[in-house]
């Protein structure tokens, strides 16, 4: 064979490899460059909120509700309750508000403790395991990648013999449509129904949430977004090098929305404010009829991105990832204030009923130690800071003002809530899990809400009851016991100190389990978390931990 033979060779071996290379490196780019081919994202388009009547009917009117859903919000990242971000140099006073105009749930759980199972169980006022909804939907190149991580000497594990059994289309990952959508109820009550921002329950011309009752939705289908594009002046960015989520959603997460259906299209301004700034739109343009809204803010999710005008309002926050961080919960709180500003300048505030809560807790992997504080846990856990949430309702007339509320109530109850206020009819051929929650904010109904509060990932399962928490795992094999009326944060296991105690509560959790269904489809990723620490934190010497499947 010829030299130059041998040198054609070499270099397409070189080639091979050096592209073989880059392909190992860079390969979880690949799903959202297949997505820009496939559904590009055109430029800014002007939404056109279908108008109500020029006047509104005379007589009473119905009221108006308004569900505001942060997500990944850490029980201190308001300042509610006397702590917020850095030692409270964020304050958020428009979240705040509704709490004080109203009632402050102070035992509030979120339904799952990951954002679209706890998504799927506000909209239909059922624990998601009932209809199979058990995992939040990703892709699968998704769990790849955070299985070729563990945190510590753990590591994480990808089931490759289930992804035969896993939809080949995220869009397929969809709450059933034989499920009633709080939005269908509302519809046929007479509200004119709204929803903005992330869905997460279904991206299928049958699943997206204008064919599951919403007359308009300016959504994301998926689970996150970009605030701003990664290179935009506007933005401030933090990059989390040692977490394996945050490589992927940089990498792949679009800045796009879509309206009703249509093609996606890139937002003019910083994703939080679009969504607060079309909401005020929406509400101008629905003064005089009764709506329904359903706003569903991305923030604070990551990845972290603020805009420099919030993140230069706080200088007085030395890191430079917590001040980000901050920045974003400014901008939640901003917008919140502007969705309270149109109510009360449509004359809207004393007949709207308001509700603020956030999906989940704070989560692990942004690397900060105390946004749940003082909640051991975090996002994707069952510890008090992955499902303990703010929640708030205001009703002016209706609930009472600054009141506070402490028995434990759950996502669950916002569906059944706000079909009472509305008088629109729940169904009644299936189990309901939520119950309406004014007669007992304002000391009409007699006993707690709940008897028992219930939640499930794969081998993880917890019952509340009585003020006892039972935590039961596979990976680890484990029980956690705990009284929560005399140890809220869960510092003290009794399980193997009351094992009739955790016997009693296994067979009460079991009777629950059975009423629930096998999931839609599998779990490819079982991932661990440290309780104590957060990620890019060594973990602490024989710290606690669970595995997470999704």
């Amino acid at each position: 064979m010829s030299r130059r033979w041998m040198s054609v060779i070499g270099v397409v071996i070189v080639a091979g490899l050096a592209g073989w290379a880059a392909f190992e490196r860079y390969w979880y780019y690949i799903p959202g460059v297949i997505g820009r081919l496939k559904d590009p994202i055109g430029p800014t388009q002007q939404v056109a909120w279908q108008a109500g009547p020029a006047e509104a009917a005379t007589g009473e009117r119905p009221p108006n509700v308004v569900v505001i859903l942060a997500d990944d919000l850490g029980w201190n990242d308001i300042s509610f309750n006397g702590g917020g971000v850095a030692n409270g140099a964020v304050p958020t006073p428009h979240i705040n508000s509704i709490g004080h105009a109203g009632v402050s749930f102070s035992q509030a759980y979120a339904g799952d403790a990951t954002c679209a199972p706890s998504r799927a169980a506000i909209m239909t006022g059922r624990y998601a395991t009932r209809f199979g909804f058990e995992f939040t939907p990703a892709p699968k190149q998704f769990s790849k990648l955070i299985a070729t991580f563990g945190e510590g000497k753990l590591p994480a594990f990808y089931h490759a013999e289930r992804a035969e059994d896993f939809p080949a289309n995220l869009g397929d990952l969809a709450v059933p449509t034989s499920e009633v959508m709080i939005g269908d109820i509302m519809k046929k009550a007479g509200y004119h129904t709204i929803m903005l921002g992330k869905w997460h329950l279904g991206g299928t011309p049958a699943t997206a949430p204008e064919a599951r009752g919403f007359d308009e939705a300016l959504a994301f289908y998926d689970g996150a977004s970009m605030y701003l594009d990664e290179g935009d002046p506007r933005a401030e960015n933090s990059k989390q090098d040692f977490d394996p989520i945050d490589k992927f959603l940089w990498a792949n997460l679009p800045f796009a929305v879509r309206y009703n259906g249509g093609k996606r299209f890139e937002p003019d301004v910083y994703m939080t404010d679009y969504l607060g700034r079309e909401a005020v739109r929406a509400i101008d343009a629905n003064k005089n009829r009764p709506f329904f809204m359903y706003l569903a803010f991305n923030a604070v999710h990551n990845p972290l991105q603020a805009l420099k005008a919030d993140y230069d309002a706080l200088s007085n926050i030395p890191d430079h990832r917590l001040r980000v961080y901050g920045a974003m919960v400014r901008s939640l709180d901003r917008n919140v204030g502007l969705v309270l500003d149109a109510l009360k300048r449509n004359g809207l505030d004393d007949n709207t009923l308001v509700i603020f809560t956030s999906d989940n807790g704070g989560a692990n992997y942004i690397g900060l130690p105390d946004i749940n504080k003082p909640f051991r846990g975090w996002k994707a856990t069952f510890f008090e800071g992955g499902i303990h949430v703010p929640f708030f309702v205001k009703w002016p007339g209706r609930a009472p003002a600054d009141a506070k509320f402490d028995k434990p109530i759950g996502h669950v109850d916002i569906f059944a809530t706000a079909a009472a206020a509305a008088a629109a009819h729940a169904p009644t051929d299936r189990t309901l899990d939520g119950v309406d929650l004014m007669p007992f904010a304002r000391g009409e109904a007699n006993g707690d809400p709940h008897k028992t509060l219930y939640w499930r990932d794969g081998e993880y399962r917890v019952l509340l009851e009585d003020g006892w928490k039972l935590q039961s795992a596979e990976r680890p094999r484990k029980n956690w016991l705990y009284n929560l009326a005399i140890d809220p944060t869960e510092q003290n296991n009794l399980a193997e100190s009351m094992p009739d105690k955790v016997a009693d509560l296994q067979k009460e959790l079991a009777q629950i389990d059975k009423q629930q269904v096998k999931p839609l489809w599998p779990s490819l990723l079982e991932g661990p978390i440290f309780i104590d620490t957060p990620l890019g934190t060594p973990p602490k010497k024989d710290g606690e931990y669970i595995y997470w499947a999704n």
